[in-house]
């Protein structure tokens, strides 16, 4: 629950400067996020979540 709650603020901090910068419209944002909806629903969801908690244990295992 927390990798999931700290990612959607990750992300909706990059989708927020992405747009404030000028690189992303607010249209493609919109679009990004209702495939974000319609992904959560699909067959493919399990898959990319098991994909995703596999990069964040990576990511917290790396020592600097």
């Amino acid at each position: 629950m927390s990798i999931t709650v700290s990612l959607t603020l990750v992300l909706a901090m990059v989708v927020w400067l992405l747009i404030r910068k000028g690189g992303l419209k607010a249209g493609h944002a919109v679009a990004a996020l209702l495939l974000g909806f319609y992904l959560h629903d699909s067959s493919l969801a399990p898959s990319i979540s098991r994909v995703m908690e596999s990069v964040a244990e990576t990511i917290s295992g790396i020592r600097i």
